[in-house]
């Protein structure tokens, strides 16, 4: 089980220029709305359509997050193929995978909210997890081959002495089956063709560590909350080492990926009900979105001007002037009439687009602003 490095923040060379380019955004004043091209909307989620002799989905626009409770046995791409199609959208990703024996939170963006996926990634994940004792596999998880056994079984004091060691900044080693790069190729891929894969120490950050339970002499199971880049198969695998067995991870739940936590999500034959019930005219899939700023929740938020939001959508900055001038710097998340707007940078006096959005198209429903 991985917990996959973030692709970094916004920074000062990361304009998309296709975003400034593709985003038609007039002018505006009074009540005044951003252009829109006029179309029929179908209200249908899993509407169809008929060209020549072969049946295709539409695609639409959806803007939002959706955070799977993933089912054990189902991969990370495989969901968010499946969100997708419930969804109909044109684009959708994952933040963070989740092997396919862990459950749990596996937070998927759809349309506009792929822009923020990197600052989902950035923040802290909470794991719940079981150890089992007494063997290690070379992939560090249960549907790996035996490598080692030991008879010896850590005491609960044992194991109590041993946490502390694994708080903190610790050292770690990936394991030998994990989507490191090494010369050009996955250090799983090499692994799987038998290949000795040699994988240097790396700094991670383990904010907590506890014993939850110790349901018998042969498992234990802990919760830990981490930072980006942290294994938690590794941490199995040390722990076993050190304790004088071995161990490897049989069960795995994430619990908290970001500002996403358990009451975020959502099993999906939920969501299938709810695409059910959606096409029948008896709810909306809107209901089972995010907003796209959830993901910005430790960014300041920014409010302009309708006249600095047009300025802002043509991929232009914007001075800041006098004395009610934000003070702030760095990245913000920048919002006009309580709609996001843009992801920029503030300094200097100005403000510069980085990432615009164009949140035409089905987004959350308006009650999911606030979450429980």
């Amino acid at each position: 089980m991985t917990m996959d490095p973030a692709h970094g923040t916004i920074g000062g060379n990361d304009t998309d220029q296709r975003d400034v380019q593709n985003n038609n955004f007039t002018e505006m004043g009074g009540n005044s709305q951003p252009h829109q091209e006029p179309r029929r909307v179908n209200n249908d989620p899993r509407a169809k359509q008929q060209k020549g002799n072969q049946v295709r989905r539409d695609r639409r626009d959806v803007h939002g997050w959706v955070v799977l409770d993933k089912p054990i046995g189902m991969t990370s791409t495989q969901a968010v193929a499946v969100l997708k199609r419930l969804f109909n959208a044109k684009r959708a990703g994952h933040a963070g995978t989740l092997d396919p024996l862990a459950s749990g939170g596996l937070p998927i963006a759809l349309g506009e909210a792929t822009k923020t996926v990197p600052f989902v990634m950035d923040g802290r994940k909470r794991y719940r997890f079981t150890v089992c004792w007494g063997e290690e596999r070379d992939t560090d998880d249960i549907e790996g081959r035996v490598t080692a056994t030991s008879e010896q079984r850590p005491s609960r004091e044992a194991i109590l002495a041993l946490l502390p060691r694994f708080t903190g900044v610790i050292e770690q080693i990936p394991p030998r089956y994990s989507a490191i790069k090494v010369q050009g190729e996955r250090a799983y891929d090499l692994a799987r063709d038998g290949e000795v894969v040699e994988l240097a120490p790396r700094p991670v950050e383990i904010h907590h560590l506890t014993l939850v339970d110790q349901p018998d002499n042969d498992r234990a199971v802990f919760e830990a909350e981490c930072g980006k880049g942290t294994y938690v198969r590794a941490l199995a695998r040390d722990m076993g080492r050190i304790l004088g067995t071995y161990g490897h991870i049989c069960a795995l739940r994430r619990t908290l990926v970001g500002p996403f936590g358990e009451n975020d999500m959502i099993p999906l034959d939920q969501l299938e009900a709810l695409c059910d019930r959606a096409a029948s005219g008896e709810g909306s899939l809107a209901d089972a979105l995010l907003p796209v700023e959830t993901a910005l929740d430790d960014i300041p938020a920014l409010a302009v001007t309708r006249a600095d939001a047009a300025r802002l959508h043509r991929g232009q900055a914007v001075l800041l002037r006098g004395r009610d001038a934000p003070t702030c710097s760095g990245t913000v998340y920048v919002t006009v009439a309580g709609r996001l707007l843009a992801l920029a940078e503030v300094g200097n006096g100005e403000i510069i687009p980085k990432r615009v959005f164009n949140l035409t198209g089905l987004t959350a429903s308006p009650g999911r602003n606030e979450r429980n």
